[in-house]
């Protein structure tokens, strides 16, 4: 199965190589046809701790680092 790759806003920097990543999507109710927006934070592992809030990043699916870091940001972009 493939890994799951999101991309999101990072909203808190604060602890020591962690990141948190809002992640917003749009999808169609499938009763009433309208787009509905919803937002999930996900725990993200930052090892160089180079990335500050309002930064745009793409993260993917890795193997657990602790009981919420999941994933971990993909690449060397900024």
């Amino acid at each position: 199965m493939p890994k799951k790759i999101l991309s999101g806003v990072v909203i808190s920097d604060k602890p020591n190589k962690s990141i948190t990543v809002l992640v917003e999507r749009k999808y169609q109710h499938p009763l009433l046809k309208k787009v509905i927006k919803s937002k999930k934070k996900y725990n993200v592992h930052d090892e160089q701790n180079k990335f500050k809030n309002g930064d745009k990043v793409k993260i993917i699916e890795c193997k657990p680092y602790s009981k919420t870091k999941k994933f971990e940001v993909m690449g060397d972009h900024k």
